[in-house]
């Protein structure tokens, strides 16, 4: 026996709620007494689960402003994970391009949502940004890059949620990632709460409002179907722009509860997914709920949406692409069962079993 814990997490930054920090708590509810290393932790901005874990960040995290607006911290993330150290037999870094820079005293498993999307998807990560921020960031990024590459490295195993990212793992670090879809935890059977002021019969967009998710052609896409509503769940930078936009089929409801949310998805007809995503998690949670989707044609969508049986695809993220997928997916019969199924095949317990298989190979090497 080492004497050290079992098992230790490190995720990027708990600021919001989206999949990665689902995974996280996934993980922490399996394993509750591994603690959670991040950078920054704003208890009312992430889910509020983790309260009841143990979650210690770094020194950074006394910045206020950071925790308000972690794009601000990119300078400094690469240096300030390179300081955290971590003893524990196994640590499982869930990372989207800082937490794998971890030094740690055992094993370490990464968890690549995506590589650091700043750096080799710099043109949507920079949508929408001033001309200052992308100098600094072309400043920055051959640094980083040598950075992220040695951080890589040091993992014992890397596993990624979707073969999109199984891809650009291998191009960005010449490495041959797993691939281990992430958890649906959104609880079907748990209670719902209707939303005030909303009846049942829209499409649903579940996203956060960036320029890369593209919600902007998804309300464009509703104004020329006015007879059927669009209701958008999310928060982000644009969310006060596409309220203003936002047609009378429209409704922006901006962050809801989990009760409002299993409701939302029960009440809809189906979802609709124009972003640009590493995995693509909603067509998942809404066909857990018998619901399809119409999804871009592009990275994780293509392993969480059958075409034909849990929805349909459409190529380009324009509103007339989008709406007339739209007609087709609300003009479709579709199968509960099929889509029920479908989802039950990215359960948690199989998501656990898959990770905690590489844990247990990996236990007992050291660095």
């Amino acid at each position: 026996m080492s004497g050290r814990p079992p098992l230790a997490l490190v995720h990027d930054y708990l600021t919001q709620r989206g999949g990665a920090e689902r995974v996280v708590l996934t993980l922490s509810d399996a394993n509750p007494g591994a603690t959670i290393h991040t950078s920054l932790y704003d208890p009312a901005s992430t889910f509020p689960e983790f309260s009841t874990h143990d979650v210690r960040t770094l020194p950074l995290d006394r910045i206020r402003i950071l925790r308000d607006h972690h794009r601000l911290a990119l300078p400094l993330l690469a240096p300030a994970f390179s300081r955290l150290h971590v003893d524990a037999e196994v640590t499982v870094c869930s990372s989207s391009g800082w937490a794998h820079g971890a030094r740690v005293t055992g094993a370490k498993v990464v968890y690549c949502h995506n590589p650091a999307r700043w750096l080799y998807q710099a043109d949507q990560y920079l949508a929408g940004s001033s001309r200052l921020a992308a100098a600094g960031l072309a400043v920055l990024s051959p640094p980083l890059r040598r950075w992220d590459s040695r951080a890589a490295a040091t993992a014992d195993r890397y596993l990624v949620n979707s073969r999109a990212v199984q891809a650009r793992v291998a191009d960005a670090y010449g490495i041959d990632a797993d691939v281990v879809p992430p958890p649906v935890s959104i609880d079907v059977d748990g209670p719902r709460r209707a939303v005030e002021g909303i009846e049942p019969g829209f499409v649903l967009c579940v996203s956060r409002l960036l320029p890369y998710k593209n919600v902007g052609a998804v309300v464009e896409a509703a104004a020329r179907r006015p007879a059927q509503p669009l209701v958008v769940v999310g928060t982000g930078p644009e969310s006060e722009a596409l309220t203003a936009a936002a047609p009378a089929n429209v409704t922006v409801l901006g962050r809801v509860a989990d009760e409002e949310l299993r409701w939302l998805y029960a009440a809809c007809l189906g979802l609709v997914a124009a972003s640009y995503e590493d995995f693509g998690l909603t067509p998942i949670e809404a066909a857990a709920f018998g619901r399809p989707t119409a999804a871009l044609r592009w990275g994780g969508f293509l392993d969480t949406v059958v075409e034909g049986t849990t929805g349909l695809f459409f190529d380009e993220p324009t509103p007339d692409a989008i709406a007339s997928a739209l007609d087709h997916l609300t003009g479709t019969a579709w199968s509960e069962h099929e889509l029920t199924v479908h989802a039950a095949t990215f359960s948690p317990g199989r998501f656990l079993t898959s990770v905690a298989a590489v844990v247990d190979e990996v236990r007992g090497t050291s660095r």
